[in-house]
């Protein structure tokens, strides 16, 4: 679909729903338009029945971590048109601690992607029939997708042999696995290899 068409159906969705929509933009051939999450449901809905539009099936539900961001999140839906031939993008950024309405009362399958976003990233959504983690463990402490969680993690997981069953630990890694050599030996670095030595008997 041309930059063209994509524009007009931005301007005409921002038309029908000026209450709702922040703003639209077309990038890299992709329509994003921009919303409160307060307006999620009724949103959504709209796309999915104006005959215009037709955005009958969600693909996806994810979020992008912003921390230097007053409003730390955007949580974004990308939906496809299979009746027009058009996806969309819709965002609505949130900051931590806020509600954001569930869509599972519109598209059943948001029930498990509101579940990893809210496993991944914390976002709590509103009527959500089974709002539980479902990526990470029970017990697991923080969510693995936001931009301050560490690589490493809290815990390990590993099979005692003593107790005869799986064990949570502490992370406890030796410095050495923190120091990371990043020069490349073609970048001058004097390395001593083994077999170095056979090249140095023959000079």
């Amino acid at each position: 679909m041309s930059d063209d068409a994509l524009k007009e159906l931005g301007a005409e969705i921002a038309a029908k729903r000026p209450e709702q929509v922040a703003s639209h933009h077309v990038s890299h051939g992709e329509l994003t338009v921009e919303i409160r999450a307060s307006a999620l449901p009724g949103f959504i809905e709209f796309l999915k029945s104006d005959p215009n539009c037709k955005f009958s099936t969600l693909i996806d539900i994810t979020a992008v971590d912003w921390p230097e961001r007053e409003q730390r999140f955007d949580v974004v839906y990308h939906l496809l048109s299979m009746y027009q031939n058009q996806r969309i993008r819709v965002k609505c950024p949130v900051d931590e601690g806020d509600l954001v309405p569930s869509v599972t009362g519109v598209h059943a399958t948001a029930m498990w992607f509101e579940r990893e976003v809210f496993d991944m990233f914390g976002i709590v959504f509103t009527d959500h029939p089974d709002l539980r983690r479902i990526l990470t463990d029970y017990g697991f402490r923080g969510h693995p997708l936001r931009k301050d969680f560490p690589t490493t993690g809290y815990t390990e997981v590993r099979y005692d042999e003593v107790k005869k069953r799986v064990v949570y630990e502490p992370v406890s890694l030796v410095q050495e696995y923190r120091q990371f050599d990043f020069m490349s030996p073609w970048e001058g670095a004097q390395y001593v290899l083994p077999g170095d030595e056979k090249g140095e008997a023959q000079e």
